[in-house]
């Protein structure tokens, strides 16, 4: 093995995945914040000094620490503390307004009442909630109700009147504003949104450094140790960048965050190309990545742009944010300016339109290593896949939407070409690196659910969605670990355990290669985290000995 120092931790007796390629070990030592050494348990016993912290691991499955490449960090943590109206918690409309009336119960009138989770393809009633409805349970208050997506918003008439809207407002680009009979609904979505948003109540900067110190302890949980912030600016405009700061200065950014900044009209990025912040800025722990830009919506709202309608709806092929020449201008500047891209397009219509203004760009200003990523890619056709392959265009997607929001795409858009969504083997095949992640808020950072979709294809409810698309185990590790540091520019720093690079590490209780798919949702734990070779969760206290189980 040659000479090396004695080592800082050593985690043996366990089974080390290393990576897809790398194949797996015994025992992993760690160094200055970095993988040491792997092997086995024997061989690795060299390298156990006096003051070497020693884990058994008991049999245990370690794998890199996991990344969610795409999820909305500080956004998940201010969540945490509004009204969780997921279907697994309501399943009926009168269940979801009993949970509003609730709470205007325990506030003041003319507090605001913020919820958010509801899907009304698993509500009783199959339709959104109306603001008639809402105004009845909080008549005082005003009442944001957000969609499972995050694209849609359902409002209450003091919220609306709050906002300005009304029946006469012009409907922005980009945006709906329903109405029935000449009279809103309450529903807002995409870009209409922005009013509501405009006048929801401010979190205090300590409010922001919590969030981000929550949600951060909380991905800990699954083993997460990486993590994009997908959207940053979006809420709370540039004041999130300083929140950010403050909490890597302050010790409370538990996971290493990549910052995707909010670019388009009202976006961060001139702010933050002023302040020299591009592409890459910063350190280990939080790093300026690319620029976030939305080209359509969202399936279960329908406002994903698709080349064809969806079912049942022959008028209906979804919204495009901005028109084709307005998006190809915006990424030419970006990109001329040297920030990496990551552009929301989930229906095949908006890849086509992101494809061409990344083309555009890619041949005024050459630089196939730029590595400009897709957000969600959902519906992607084999020859957009070949496309992006040419031009070294990444997809990040969201496997986990399969098994939670699977038989919605039936519904919306039929069997045939829900399919096709999320073409794991697809991406794979041609060589590119799907990264998986969860989008949380909008789905829980839990990856179990997304390891099993990857590898099973089914739904929640069994249905099983382009059996072909099916990933083999290893390769569902990957594109939560080397894939995701990949898309962030990230893999000669972390994403597999080999010497160098971090000692970033996921102890789970069970094989994840091996145990039952159902066993996947229902049997297996995260029992440790480490970060930098520092514990940052862990399922019982630290005895403090040097020999320690977990």
């Amino acid at each position: 093995m040659g000479v090396f120092p004695k080592a800082d931790l050593v985690l043996r007796n366990g089974v080390v995945f290393k990576g897809l390629n790398d194949g797996v070990a015994e025992a992993v030592a760690v160094w200055k914040n970095q993988v040491l050494a792997t092997g086995t348990t024997s061989e690795l016993e060299p390298l156990v000094g006096p003051e070497t912290r020693v884990l058994d691991l008991r049999g245990r499955f370690a794998t890199p620490g996991l990344c969610d490449a795409h999820l909305h960090l500080l956004p998940l943590g201010l969540t945490l503390a509004e009204l969780d109206v997921r279907p697994c918690r309501v399943r009926t409309l009168n269940e979801l307004l009993g949970v509003i009336r609730n709470r205007v119960r325990e506030v003041s009138p003319g507090e605001w009442i913020l919820a958010r989770g509801y899907d009304q393809f698993q509500l009783d009633v199959k339709r959104h909630p109306l603001r008639d409805e809402l105004d009845q349970v909080a008549p005082e208050n005003p009442v944001h109700l957000v969609r499972v997506c995050g694209h849609i918003s359902i409002a209450n008439s003091m919220a609306l009147r709050l906002a300005g809207v009304s029946e006469a407002t012009p409907v922005p680009v980009g945006g709906v504003i329903e109405q029935h009979n000449g009279r809103l609904t309450g529903l807002l979505a995409e870009t209409a949104r922005d009013a509501i948003k405009a006048v929801l109540p401010d979190p205090t900067d300590e409010d922001l450094v919590a969030a981000i110190e929550q949600a951060g302890q909380y991905g800990a949980t699954f083993g997460i140790t990486s993590a994009m912030d997908a959207a940053v600016g979006m809420r709370c405009g540039y004041r999130e960048i300083a929140a950010y700061r403050k909490a890597r200065h302050d010790g409370r950014l538990p996971l290493r965050t990549s910052l995707c900044l909010m670019g388009g009209p009202g976006g961060i990025v001139d702010h933050a190309y002023a302040d020299g912040l591009m592409t890459g800025a910063g350190d280990e722990l939080l790093t300026i990545g690319p620029v976030k830009l939305f080209a359509d919506g969202s399936v279960g709202g329908r406002t994903a742009a698709m080349s064809s309608p969806y079912l049942g709806a022959p008028r209906t092929t979804g919204v495009f944010s901005f028109r084709e020449d307005e998006l190809r201008s915006m990424v030419q500047d970006y990109h001329a300016r040297g920030y990496q891209l990551a552009i929301h397009a989930i229906g095949d219509a908006a890849i086509d339109q992101v494809l061409a203004a990344y083309q555009a760009a890619l041949t005024h200003k050459p630089d196939l290593n730029r590595r400009h990523r897709i957000e969600h890619c959902a519906f992607s056709r084999l020859d957009q896949i070949t496309r992006m392959a040419r031009l070294g265009i990444e997809p990040v997607t969201q496997p986990v939407f399969l098994h939670a929001f699977g038989d919605l795409y039936i519904a919306a858009l039929g069997e045939e070409r829900s399919a096709t969504a999320i073409p794991m083997r697809a991406w794979v095949n041609q060589g590119l690196k799907p990264a998986a992640s969860s989008d949380a808020p909008v789905c829980d950072p839990n990856p179990f659910p997304s390891l099993y979709a990857m590898t099973t294809r089914k739904t929640a409810r069994g249905t099983t969605l382009g059996a072909h698309e099916v990933l083999s185990r290893e390769e569902a590790l990957a594109a939560h670990t080397e894939f995701g540091a990949f898309v962030n520019k990230a893999e000669h720093h972390r994403g597999r355990l080999l010497p160098g690079l971090a000692a970033d590490l996921a102890v789970f209780s069970k094989d994840l290669r091996t145990v039952e798919p159902d066993g996947l949702l229902t049997e297996v734990s995260c029992d440790l985290t480490i970060r930098g070779g520092q514990i940052i969760y862990a399922t019982q206290d630290d005895p403090g000995t040097k020999e320690q189980t977990w």
